[in-house]
Protein backbone atom coordinates (compact mmCIF):
# COMPACT_ATOMS: atom_id res chain seq x y z
CA UNK A 1 0.00 0.00 0.00
CA UNK A 2 1.54 3.08 -0.73
CA UNK A 3 2.48 5.56 2.00
CA UNK A 4 0.57 8.68 2.76
CA UNK A 5 3.52 11.08 1.33
CA UNK A 6 3.19 9.42 -1.61
CA UNK A 7 -0.68 10.00 -2.16
CA UNK A 8 -1.58 13.21 -0.33
CA UNK A 9 0.10 16.64 -0.35
CA UNK A 10 0.66 18.61 2.15
CA UNK A 11 -1.77 21.61 0.46
CA UNK A 12 -4.63 18.62 0.21
CA UNK A 13 -4.80 18.80 4.11
CA UNK A 14 -4.09 22.82 4.17
CA UNK A 15 -5.91 25.41 5.94
CA UNK A 16 -6.37 27.97 3.77
CA UNK A 17 -6.69 30.23 6.72
CA UNK A 18 -3.74 29.33 8.85
CA UNK A 19 -1.98 27.42 5.69
CA UNK A 20 -0.79 24.74 8.12
CA UNK A 21 -2.28 21.02 7.90
CA UNK A 22 -5.62 20.65 9.70
CA UNK A 23 -6.15 20.42 13.14
CA UNK A 24 -9.60 19.49 14.63
CA UNK A 25 -10.69 19.97 10.81
CA UNK A 26 -14.53 20.93 10.54
CA UNK A 27 -16.77 21.29 7.39
CA UNK A 28 -18.40 24.27 6.19
CA UNK A 29 -22.40 23.81 4.80
CA UNK A 30 -20.51 24.66 1.49
CA UNK A 31 -18.22 22.22 1.41
CA UNK A 32 -15.02 23.76 2.33
CA UNK A 33 -12.81 22.91 5.18
CA UNK A 34 -11.15 24.60 7.79
CA UNK A 35 -9.41 24.26 11.49
CA UNK A 36 -11.86 24.87 14.08
CA UNK A 37 -10.33 27.44 16.07
CA UNK A 38 -9.47 29.29 12.72
CA UNK A 39 -12.66 29.69 11.06
CA UNK A 40 -14.23 30.46 15.05
CA UNK A 41 -11.65 33.49 14.58
CA UNK A 42 -12.16 34.37 11.63
CA UNK A 43 -16.52 34.34 12.29
CA UNK A 44 -15.20 36.49 15.38
CA UNK A 45 -13.64 39.25 13.67
CA UNK A 46 -16.38 39.23 10.48
CA UNK A 47 -19.17 40.85 10.58
CA UNK A 48 -20.96 38.23 8.50
CA UNK A 49 -20.89 34.24 9.33
CA UNK A 50 -19.27 33.37 5.58
CA UNK A 51 -17.40 31.15 4.19
CA UNK A 52 -13.55 32.67 3.79
CA UNK A 53 -13.24 31.15 0.74
CA UNK A 54 -16.46 31.08 -1.54
CA UNK A 55 -18.20 33.95 0.81
CA UNK A 56 -21.68 32.24 1.15
CA UNK A 57 -23.54 34.00 3.76
CA UNK A 58 -25.42 31.80 6.41
CA UNK A 59 -28.10 33.08 8.01
CA UNK A 60 -26.84 31.47 11.43
CA UNK A 61 -23.62 30.46 12.41
CA UNK A 62 -23.18 26.40 11.63
CA UNK A 63 -22.95 24.30 14.83
CA UNK A 64 -19.09 23.06 14.06
CA UNK A 65 -18.25 19.22 14.29
CA UNK A 66 -14.70 18.01 13.89
CA UNK A 67 -14.84 15.62 10.21
CA UNK A 68 -13.46 12.75 11.92
CA UNK A 69 -12.46 11.38 8.10
CA UNK A 70 -10.12 14.50 7.38
CA UNK A 71 -8.94 14.51 10.86
CA UNK A 72 -7.22 11.30 10.46
CA UNK A 73 -6.28 11.95 7.39
CA UNK A 74 -4.22 14.79 8.96
CA UNK A 75 -3.16 12.58 11.52
CA UNK A 76 -1.36 10.01 9.77
CA UNK A 77 0.24 12.45 7.52
CA UNK A 78 1.90 14.52 10.12
CA UNK A 79 3.40 11.67 10.97
CA UNK A 80 4.34 10.43 8.09
CA UNK A 81 6.18 13.60 7.19
CA UNK A 82 6.60 14.87 10.97
CA UNK A 83 5.00 17.96 10.11
CA UNK A 84 5.72 20.78 12.83
CA UNK A 85 3.55 22.85 14.10
CA UNK A 86 3.59 26.53 12.05
CA UNK A 87 3.95 28.15 15.76
CA UNK A 88 7.28 28.09 17.44
CA UNK A 89 7.66 27.02 21.47
CA UNK A 90 10.82 28.02 21.35
CA UNK A 91 11.59 30.80 24.36
CA UNK A 92 14.37 32.00 23.02
CA UNK A 93 12.53 32.96 19.35
CA UNK A 94 10.85 36.44 19.79
CA UNK A 95 6.94 36.12 18.12
CA UNK A 96 6.38 38.62 15.78
CA UNK A 97 2.88 40.29 15.72
CA UNK A 98 0.13 40.91 13.30
CA UNK A 99 0.90 44.46 11.77
CA UNK A 100 -2.99 44.53 10.64
CA UNK A 101 -4.77 43.52 13.91
CA UNK A 102 -6.38 46.42 15.09
CA UNK A 103 -7.29 45.33 19.03
CA UNK A 104 -5.14 42.24 20.40
CA UNK A 105 -2.29 41.93 18.27
CA UNK A 106 -2.19 38.41 17.32
CA UNK A 107 1.03 36.34 15.80
CA UNK A 108 2.13 36.79 12.51
CA UNK A 109 1.77 33.52 10.60
CA UNK A 110 2.95 34.97 7.09
CA UNK A 111 5.12 38.02 6.48
CA UNK A 112 4.43 39.67 2.86
CA UNK A 113 7.31 40.88 1.29
CA UNK A 114 5.40 42.80 -1.36
CA UNK A 115 3.05 44.16 0.92
CA UNK A 116 5.94 45.14 3.71
CA UNK A 117 3.53 43.50 6.31
CA UNK A 118 3.07 40.35 8.63
CA UNK A 119 -0.23 38.74 8.80
CA UNK A 120 -2.08 36.89 11.20
CA UNK A 121 -4.08 33.97 10.03
CA UNK A 122 -6.73 35.77 9.89
CA UNK A 123 -5.35 39.00 8.07
CA UNK A 124 -3.61 36.61 5.66
CA UNK A 125 -6.94 34.85 4.05
CA UNK A 126 -7.05 37.71 1.12
CA UNK A 127 -3.91 37.14 0.31
CA UNK A 128 -5.06 33.42 -0.44
CA UNK A 129 -8.32 34.41 -1.88
CA UNK A 130 -7.85 37.51 -3.40
CA UNK A 131 -6.50 36.98 -6.81
CA UNK A 132 -4.15 40.23 -7.01
CA UNK A 133 -2.54 39.32 -4.21
CA UNK A 134 -1.79 35.45 -4.41
CA UNK A 135 1.23 36.29 -6.55
CA UNK A 136 2.94 38.25 -3.18
CA UNK A 137 5.59 36.60 -2.11
CA UNK A 138 5.06 35.29 1.34
CA UNK A 139 8.17 34.38 3.88
CA UNK A 140 7.97 33.05 7.54
CA UNK A 141 7.49 35.80 10.24
CA UNK A 142 9.97 38.32 10.24
CA UNK A 143 10.30 41.41 12.18
CA UNK A 144 12.97 43.19 10.44
CA UNK A 145 10.91 43.22 6.78
CA UNK A 146 12.95 46.15 5.40
CA UNK A 147 16.08 44.05 5.50
CA UNK A 148 13.77 41.31 2.98
CA UNK A 149 12.59 44.96 0.90
CA UNK A 150 14.74 46.71 -1.83
CA UNK A 151 15.19 50.04 0.05
CA UNK A 152 15.96 51.58 -3.94
CA UNK A 153 12.53 49.79 -6.15
CA UNK A 154 10.64 48.78 -2.45
CA UNK A 155 10.25 45.40 -4.49
CA UNK A 156 11.19 42.06 -2.38
CA UNK A 157 15.10 41.01 -2.52
CA UNK A 158 14.39 37.98 -4.86
CA UNK A 159 18.12 37.60 -6.72
CA UNK A 160 21.57 37.19 -6.10
CA UNK A 161 23.87 39.57 -7.99
CA UNK A 162 27.33 37.38 -7.75
CA UNK A 163 30.01 40.51 -9.78
CA UNK A 164 28.16 43.22 -6.43
CA UNK A 165 27.99 39.97 -3.98
CA UNK A 166 24.61 41.32 -2.84
CA UNK A 167 20.77 40.96 -3.01
CA UNK A 168 18.61 42.78 -5.91
CA UNK A 169 15.02 43.03 -6.81
CA UNK A 170 13.66 42.68 -10.39
CA UNK A 171 14.03 46.57 -10.89
CA UNK A 172 17.45 46.51 -9.77
CA UNK A 173 18.74 44.19 -12.89
CA UNK A 174 17.59 46.78 -15.34
CA UNK A 175 19.70 49.52 -14.36
CA UNK A 176 22.89 48.70 -12.80
CA UNK A 177 23.02 45.33 -12.75
CA UNK A 178 21.60 44.96 -16.20
CA UNK A 179 24.92 43.19 -17.60
CA UNK A 180 25.31 41.46 -14.28
CA UNK A 181 25.87 37.76 -13.78
CA UNK A 182 22.36 37.66 -11.36
CA UNK A 183 20.47 34.51 -10.41
CA UNK A 184 17.23 33.23 -8.13
CA UNK A 185 18.19 33.23 -4.14
CA UNK A 186 17.09 29.75 -4.04
CA UNK A 187 19.85 29.08 -6.77
CA UNK A 188 22.62 30.94 -4.97
CA UNK A 189 21.29 30.13 -1.39
CA UNK A 190 22.48 26.26 -2.54
CA UNK A 191 26.04 27.49 -3.46
CA UNK A 192 26.37 29.40 -0.42
CA UNK A 193 24.94 25.99 1.57
CA UNK A 194 27.62 24.34 -0.69
CA UNK A 195 30.07 26.45 0.75
CA UNK A 196 28.82 26.71 4.38
CA UNK A 197 28.96 22.73 4.09
CA UNK A 198 32.84 22.52 3.32
CA UNK A 199 33.14 25.83 6.04
CA UNK A 200 31.41 23.45 8.44
CA UNK A 201 33.53 20.26 7.82
CA UNK A 202 36.48 22.29 8.05
CA UNK A 203 34.97 23.85 12.12
CA UNK A 204 34.20 19.99 12.32
CA UNK A 205 37.91 19.12 11.66
CA UNK A 206 39.35 22.06 14.11
CA UNK A 207 37.02 20.78 16.82
CA UNK A 208 38.44 17.03 16.50
CA UNK A 209 41.57 17.92 16.32
CA UNK A 210 41.26 20.14 19.16
CA UNK A 211 39.55 17.50 21.01
CA UNK A 212 41.86 15.19 20.61
CA UNK A 213 44.58 17.79 21.42
CA UNK A 214 42.64 17.77 24.77
CA UNK A 215 42.79 14.41 25.39
CA UNK A 216 46.80 14.64 24.32
CA UNK A 217 47.10 17.07 26.97
CA UNK A 218 45.17 15.14 29.52
CA UNK A 219 47.12 11.94 28.71
CA UNK A 220 50.25 14.09 29.34
CA UNK A 221 49.36 15.26 32.16
CA UNK A 222 48.16 11.94 33.47
CA UNK A 223 52.00 10.63 32.15
CA UNK A 224 53.36 13.51 34.19
CA UNK A 225 51.55 12.63 37.43
CA UNK A 226 52.40 9.31 37.17
CA UNK A 227 56.42 10.70 36.12
CA UNK A 228 56.11 13.15 39.11
CA UNK A 229 54.66 10.69 41.72
CA UNK A 230 57.43 8.34 40.65
CA UNK A 231 60.05 10.28 41.11
CA UNK A 232 58.84 11.38 44.36
CA UNK A 233 58.56 8.31 45.44
CA UNK A 234 62.36 7.63 44.44
CA UNK A 235 63.24 10.84 45.77
CA UNK A 236 61.82 9.88 49.30
CA UNK A 237 63.87 6.84 49.19
CA UNK A 238 66.76 8.39 48.41
CA UNK A 239 66.46 10.78 51.44
CA UNK A 240 65.21 8.37 53.75
CA UNK A 241 68.58 6.11 52.73
CA UNK A 242 70.67 9.42 52.95
CA UNK A 243 68.94 9.79 56.68
CA UNK A 244 69.47 6.39 57.46
CA UNK A 245 72.92 6.61 56.75
CA UNK A 246 73.74 9.83 58.49
CA UNK A 247 72.17 8.36 61.82
CA UNK A 248 73.69 5.51 61.64
CA UNK A 249 77.14 6.82 61.41
CA UNK A 250 76.13 9.76 64.15
CA UNK A 251 75.11 6.81 66.18
CA UNK A 252 78.52 5.08 65.21
CA UNK A 253 80.31 8.31 65.78
CA UNK A 254 79.03 8.90 69.69
CA UNK A 255 79.30 5.63 70.46
CA UNK A 256 83.04 5.59 69.56
CA UNK A 257 83.59 9.31 70.83
CA UNK A 258 82.17 7.95 74.68
CA UNK A 259 84.08 4.25 74.06
CA UNK A 260 87.19 7.00 73.99
CA UNK A 261 86.00 8.95 76.75
CA UNK A 262 85.52 6.24 78.87
CA UNK A 263 89.32 4.69 78.39
CA UNK A 264 90.72 8.05 78.79
CA UNK A 265 88.96 8.06 82.59
CA UNK A 266 89.86 4.76 82.77
CA UNK A 267 93.66 5.75 82.15
CA UNK A 268 93.41 9.26 84.02
CA UNK A 269 92.15 7.20 87.11
CA UNK A 270 94.95 4.45 86.70
CA UNK A 271 97.54 7.69 86.35
CA UNK A 272 96.19 9.36 89.60
CA UNK A 273 96.40 6.15 91.49
CA UNK A 274 99.89 5.21 90.75
CA UNK A 275 100.63 8.95 91.37
CA UNK A 276 99.00 8.74 94.69
CA UNK A 277 100.88 6.06 95.60
CA UNK A 278 104.27 7.64 94.92
CA UNK A 279 103.17 10.48 96.91
CA UNK A 280 102.51 8.38 99.79
CA UNK A 281 106.01 7.04 99.55
CA UNK A 282 107.30 10.04 98.82
CA UNK A 283 106.29 11.87 102.01
CA UNK A 284 107.20 8.58 103.91
CA UNK A 285 110.50 9.55 102.71
CA UNK A 286 110.27 12.99 103.66
CA UNK A 287 109.54 12.36 107.13
CA UNK A 288 112.68 9.79 107.86
CA UNK A 289 114.88 12.10 106.07
CA UNK A 290 113.34 15.64 108.54
CA UNK A 291 114.16 12.82 111.14
CA UNK A 292 117.21 11.90 110.58
CA UNK A 293 118.43 16.13 109.91
CA UNK A 294 117.91 16.04 113.48
CA UNK A 295 119.46 13.68 115.20
CA UNK A 296 122.43 13.56 117.34
CA UNK A 297 123.42 9.69 116.64
CA UNK A 298 126.62 10.73 114.75
CA UNK A 299 126.95 6.69 113.90
CA UNK A 300 123.30 5.87 112.87
CA UNK A 301 123.53 8.75 110.51
CA UNK A 302 126.09 7.66 108.39
CA UNK A 303 125.29 4.18 108.15
CA UNK A 304 121.77 4.83 106.89
CA UNK A 305 123.06 7.65 104.54
CA UNK A 306 123.57 5.61 101.48
CA UNK A 307 119.79 4.20 101.59
CA UNK A 308 118.62 8.01 101.71
CA UNK A 309 121.09 9.95 100.33
CA UNK A 310 118.56 9.79 97.16
CA UNK A 311 114.84 9.93 96.27
CA UNK A 312 113.10 6.87 95.99
CA UNK A 313 112.63 5.31 92.60
CA UNK A 314 109.53 6.99 90.78
CA UNK A 315 108.13 7.31 87.43
CA UNK A 316 108.62 9.99 85.15
CA UNK A 317 105.32 11.90 84.60
CA UNK A 318 106.47 14.95 82.84
CA UNK A 319 105.55 13.37 78.77
CA UNK A 320 102.59 11.43 80.49
CA UNK A 321 98.67 13.02 78.69
CA UNK A 322 95.84 11.74 78.70
CA UNK A 323 93.66 11.66 75.15
CA UNK A 324 90.43 13.58 75.20
CA UNK A 325 90.03 14.17 71.64
CA UNK A 326 89.31 10.40 69.90
CA UNK A 327 90.23 10.69 66.31
CA UNK A 328 87.13 9.86 64.16
CA UNK A 329 88.53 10.77 60.89
CA UNK A 330 87.83 7.18 59.84
CA UNK A 331 84.50 7.20 60.85
CA UNK A 332 83.66 10.91 59.00
CA UNK A 333 85.13 9.37 55.89
CA UNK A 334 83.31 6.33 55.84
CA UNK A 335 79.81 8.75 56.29
CA UNK A 336 81.50 11.01 53.65
CA UNK A 337 81.67 8.00 50.98
CA UNK A 338 78.31 6.15 52.71
CA UNK A 339 76.65 9.94 51.63
CA UNK A 340 78.20 10.32 48.11
CA UNK A 341 77.08 6.90 47.26
CA UNK A 342 73.43 7.59 48.35
CA UNK A 343 73.93 11.07 46.29
CA UNK A 344 74.66 9.38 42.77
CA UNK A 345 71.39 7.92 43.05
CA UNK A 346 70.09 10.94 41.84
CA UNK A 347 71.70 11.34 38.75
CA UNK A 348 69.83 8.13 38.11
CA UNK A 349 66.71 8.97 39.02
CA UNK A 350 66.81 11.71 36.82
CA UNK A 351 68.16 9.78 33.77
CA UNK A 352 65.45 7.45 34.37
CA UNK A 353 63.01 10.58 34.07
CA UNK A 354 64.43 11.06 30.73
CA UNK A 355 64.05 8.11 29.65
CA UNK A 356 60.42 8.06 29.64
CA UNK A 357 60.39 10.17 27.19
CA UNK A 358 61.69 7.46 24.60
CA UNK A 359 60.24 7.73 20.87
CA UNK A 360 60.59 5.09 18.04
CA UNK A 361 63.09 6.27 15.27
CA UNK A 362 63.47 5.31 12.08
CA UNK A 363 65.87 6.36 8.93
CA UNK A 364 64.51 8.06 6.35
CA UNK A 365 66.25 6.61 3.24
CA UNK A 366 65.21 9.60 1.02
CA UNK A 367 67.38 11.65 2.71
CA UNK A 368 70.51 9.29 2.89
CA UNK A 369 73.69 10.54 1.27
CA UNK A 370 74.81 8.16 -1.83
CA UNK A 371 77.15 6.23 -0.19
CA UNK A 372 75.09 5.06 3.25
CA UNK A 373 73.48 2.03 3.46
CA UNK A 374 70.87 1.35 5.94
CA UNK A 375 68.99 -1.49 6.97
CA UNK A 376 65.64 -3.13 6.34
CA UNK A 377 64.41 -1.90 9.50
CA UNK A 378 66.15 1.78 9.41
CA UNK A 379 67.73 1.16 12.19
CA UNK A 380 71.22 0.99 11.40
CA UNK A 381 73.23 3.08 8.87
CA UNK A 382 77.08 2.48 7.94
CA UNK A 383 79.00 3.97 5.20
CA UNK A 384 79.94 1.98 2.00
CA UNK A 385 82.96 2.54 -0.26
CA UNK A 386 80.64 2.90 -3.42
CA UNK A 387 77.58 5.02 -4.65
CA UNK A 388 74.05 4.21 -4.52
CA UNK A 389 71.78 4.57 -7.25
CA UNK A 390 69.13 6.70 -5.65
CA UNK A 391 67.86 10.19 -7.30
CA UNK A 392 68.97 13.29 -6.10
CA UNK A 393 66.03 14.75 -4.91
CA UNK A 394 65.95 18.22 -2.54
CA UNK A 395 65.54 16.41 0.82
CA UNK A 396 69.03 13.94 0.51
CA UNK A 397 72.69 14.89 1.79
CA UNK A 398 74.50 14.79 -1.87
CA UNK A 399 77.66 15.33 -0.01
CA UNK A 400 78.22 14.54 3.90
CA UNK A 401 77.70 11.15 5.00
CA UNK A 402 74.65 12.04 6.72
CA UNK A 403 70.72 10.97 7.30
CA UNK A 404 67.93 12.47 9.23
CA UNK A 405 64.89 10.35 11.22
CA UNK A 406 61.77 9.58 9.48
CA UNK A 407 59.84 11.39 12.36
CA UNK A 408 59.93 15.11 13.07
CA UNK A 409 58.84 16.39 16.81
CA UNK A 410 57.62 20.29 16.98
CA UNK A 411 56.87 19.73 20.55
CA UNK A 412 56.93 18.63 23.92
CA UNK A 413 60.32 16.41 24.73
CA UNK A 414 61.93 13.32 23.07
CA UNK A 415 64.55 10.86 23.92
CA UNK A 416 66.66 8.28 21.76
CA UNK A 417 69.99 6.01 21.89
CA UNK A 418 72.14 5.06 19.49
CA UNK A 419 75.01 2.43 19.86
CA UNK A 420 78.32 4.07 19.06
CA UNK A 421 80.07 0.69 19.66
CA UNK A 422 83.95 0.08 17.62
CA UNK A 423 83.27 3.24 15.54
CA UNK A 424 86.09 6.35 15.31
CA UNK A 425 84.12 9.02 13.76
CA UNK A 426 80.45 9.71 14.52
CA UNK A 427 77.45 12.50 14.56
CA UNK A 428 74.66 12.47 16.45
CA UNK A 429 72.19 15.19 17.33
CA UNK A 430 69.48 16.95 16.00
CA UNK A 431 68.68 18.76 13.09
CA UNK A 432 65.66 21.60 11.86
CA UNK A 433 63.59 21.05 8.87
CA UNK A 434 65.34 23.55 6.84
CA UNK A 435 68.53 22.72 7.05
CA UNK A 436 70.78 23.09 3.88
CA UNK A 437 71.46 19.08 2.39
CA UNK A 438 73.55 20.25 -0.50
CA UNK A 439 77.30 20.66 -0.27
CA UNK A 440 79.31 20.84 2.76
CA UNK A 441 77.50 21.88 5.80
CA UNK A 442 78.67 23.06 9.00
CA UNK A 443 77.39 21.60 12.44
CA UNK A 444 76.27 24.34 14.43
CA UNK A 445 73.44 26.05 16.12
CA UNK A 446 73.37 28.64 13.68
CA UNK A 447 73.27 26.66 10.74
CA UNK A 448 70.08 24.27 11.93
CA UNK A 449 72.58 21.45 13.80
CA UNK A 450 72.90 20.86 17.42
CA UNK A 451 74.90 17.67 17.70
CA UNK A 452 78.22 16.41 18.87
CA UNK A 453 80.99 15.13 16.98
CA UNK A 454 84.09 11.96 17.60
CA UNK A 455 86.88 12.09 15.21
CA UNK A 456 90.02 10.36 15.82
CA UNK A 457 88.65 7.69 17.91
CA UNK A 458 89.01 9.98 20.94
CA UNK A 459 88.67 13.21 19.96
CA UNK A 460 85.19 14.29 21.19
CA UNK A 461 83.65 17.81 20.71
CA UNK A 462 80.14 19.55 20.54
CA UNK A 463 78.93 21.27 17.50
CA UNK A 464 79.53 24.98 18.96
CA UNK A 465 81.11 27.79 17.00
CA UNK A 466 83.95 27.01 17.83
CA UNK A 467 83.59 23.33 18.48
CA UNK A 468 84.16 23.13 22.39
CA UNK A 469 86.45 20.05 23.82
CA UNK A 470 84.57 17.23 25.64
CA UNK A 471 87.12 15.96 28.36
CA UNK A 472 85.39 12.21 28.97
CA UNK A 473 86.54 9.93 31.58
CA UNK A 474 85.46 6.84 29.04
CA UNK A 475 84.55 6.44 25.57
CA UNK A 476 80.50 5.96 25.34
CA UNK A 477 79.66 2.84 23.74
CA UNK A 478 76.08 4.62 23.55
CA UNK A 479 74.87 7.85 23.46
CA UNK A 480 71.35 9.03 24.68
CA UNK A 481 70.00 12.25 22.49
CA UNK A 482 67.33 14.13 24.75
CA UNK A 483 65.46 17.26 23.00
CA UNK A 484 62.66 19.68 25.30
CA UNK A 485 61.60 21.64 22.61
CA UNK A 486 59.83 24.30 24.28
CA UNK A 487 62.87 24.33 27.19
CA UNK A 488 65.45 24.83 23.82
CA UNK A 489 67.40 22.21 25.14
CA UNK A 490 69.55 19.52 23.51
CA UNK A 491 71.26 17.43 25.80
CA UNK A 492 73.78 14.09 25.07
CA UNK A 493 74.59 11.46 28.16
CA UNK A 494 76.50 8.24 28.55
CA UNK A 495 73.50 5.05 28.67
CA UNK A 496 75.90 2.59 30.24
CA UNK A 497 77.47 5.20 32.94
CA UNK A 498 74.09 7.54 33.18
CA UNK A 499 76.33 10.60 33.03
CA UNK A 500 75.62 14.06 31.00
CA UNK A 501 78.12 14.85 28.47
CA UNK A 502 77.00 17.86 26.98
CA UNK A 503 73.97 20.67 26.56
CA UNK A 504 72.72 23.05 24.06
CA UNK A 505 70.49 25.20 26.44
CA UNK A 506 68.32 28.93 25.87
CA UNK A 507 68.20 27.18 22.20
CA UNK A 508 64.93 29.03 20.12
CA UNK A 509 63.65 26.19 18.08
CA UNK A 510 60.54 27.46 15.92
CA UNK A 511 61.00 24.34 12.71
CA UNK A 512 60.40 20.76 13.23
CA UNK A 513 63.40 18.65 14.54
CA UNK A 514 64.65 15.41 12.90
CA UNK A 515 66.85 12.82 14.68
CA UNK A 516 70.24 13.60 12.60
CA UNK A 517 73.39 10.94 11.86
CA UNK A 518 76.22 10.88 10.23
CA UNK A 519 78.14 7.19 10.45
CA UNK A 520 81.67 8.72 9.36
CA UNK A 521 83.49 7.34 6.55
CA UNK A 522 84.47 3.84 6.83
CA UNK A 523 88.37 4.73 6.32
CA UNK A 524 89.20 1.46 5.15
CA UNK A 525 87.59 -0.73 7.27
CA UNK A 526 88.82 1.24 10.94
CA UNK A 527 85.16 2.75 10.88
CA UNK A 528 82.75 1.02 9.09
CA UNK A 529 80.91 -0.51 12.45
CA UNK A 530 77.12 0.49 11.66
CA UNK A 531 75.46 3.31 13.96
CA UNK A 532 72.39 1.30 15.60
CA UNK A 533 69.06 3.19 16.73
CA UNK A 534 68.27 1.05 20.06
CA UNK A 535 64.52 0.16 20.25
CA UNK A 536 62.71 1.49 23.09
CA UNK A 537 61.63 -1.21 24.62
CA UNK A 538 65.49 -1.86 25.45
CA UNK A 539 65.52 1.02 27.71
CA UNK A 540 62.22 2.61 28.24
CA UNK A 541 60.66 1.11 31.38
Amino acid sequence: MASFSNVLYEDQLQCSICLDVFTDPISTPCGHNFCMICLRRFWDTSPHCQCPICKEDFPQRPELRVNTFISELASQFKKSVQVKPSSTTDPLVRRVLCDTCTEEKLGALKSCLHCGVSLCSTHLLFHKTTAKFKNHKLVEPVENLEDYICQKHERPLELFCRNDQTCVCQFCIEGHHKTHNTVPLEEESVVKKHQLGKTQAAVQRMIQTRLKKIEEVKESVKLNKMNTEKEKAESVEVFSALMQCIQRSQSELLKVMEEKQKAAEAQAEEFIKEMEQEITELKRRNIELEQLSHTEDHLHLLQIYPSLCSPPHTQDWTGVTVNFHPNVESLRTQLQESLNEEMEKFPEIKFKNIQQHAVDVTLDPNTANFYLMLSDDGKQVACEHWRHKVPDNPERFNYCACVLGKEGFSSGRFYYEVEVRGKTEWDLGVARKSVNRKGKITLTPKNGYWSILLRNKIEYTAGESPLVPLSLKQAPQKVGVFVDYEEGLVSFYDVETKSHIYSFTGQSFTQTLYPYFSPGPSDKGKNSAPLVIMPTKHFKR
